[in-house]
């Protein structure tokens, strides 16, 4: 059986909750209530559960640390679950792609994403795998920050059930078949 840690990023308090840069916490919380995992647990850093998929344990992530410091909990967590950077899928949300698009990659630059940048200053690296989910940028010249901590618009929140479950599918097959084949999968759509 093998692990993975799925580093689902966001903000913590009731304020973020439900924003647009919040789509990586979505993500986990959709993959916990889809297989009713055990409630998320305080650890170092992080909110914290697992699941069960084709014999493979998921432990989803929610880090404490807000977005600009998820590099805190991506080390410990790697550390304390004895995985290699191989064994992580960071899931986050992308400026530049269209509302819920989807792109899994295995490397490259954190593309201006802060919680990316902390993660490849702390691990020393940018070749880890990220699940990128689209939140569009329709949002005017200085506004994007309250664009990016806003919630979806009603448009957006019709189909964002059904991204999030394409986004939670992504993470499983990136575990159950590997990087190079999900890519295959993911990024075609």
């Amino acid at each position: 059986m093998s692990k993975f840690l799925v580093l689902c990023l966001g903000n913590i308090g009731p304020e973020y909750a439900d924003t647009r840069h919040n789509v990586g916490f979505m993500v986990g919380d959709y993959l916990a209530r889809k297989h009713e995992a055990a409630p998320w647990t305080l650890g170092r850093h992080a909110f914290t559960t697992e699941i069960k998929h084709k014999g493979h344990t998921f432990v989803l992530v929610k880090p404490t640390t807000y977005m600009n410091l998820s590099g805190k909990a991506a080390a410990h967590w790697l550390s304390a679950l004895k995985l290699s950077k191989e064994q992580m899928v960071v899931v986050t949300d992308d400026l530049a792609l269209p509302f819920g698009k989807l792109r899994l990659k295995g490397k490259g630059s954190a593309g201006g994403q802060n919680g990316l940048k902390h993660i490849q200053e702390t691990l020393g690296t940018d070749e880890y795998a990220r699940l990128r989910f689209g939140i569009d940028s329709s949002f005017s010249k200085g506004r994007q920050v309250d664009y990016v901590l806003s919630p979806f618009s009603a448009d957006e929140q019709i189909d964002l059930e059904g991204r999030l479950e394409k986004a939670a599918e992504a993470v499983l097959l990136f575990g159950t078949v590997g990087l190079e084949r999900a890519m295959n999968v993911v990024n075609v759509k």
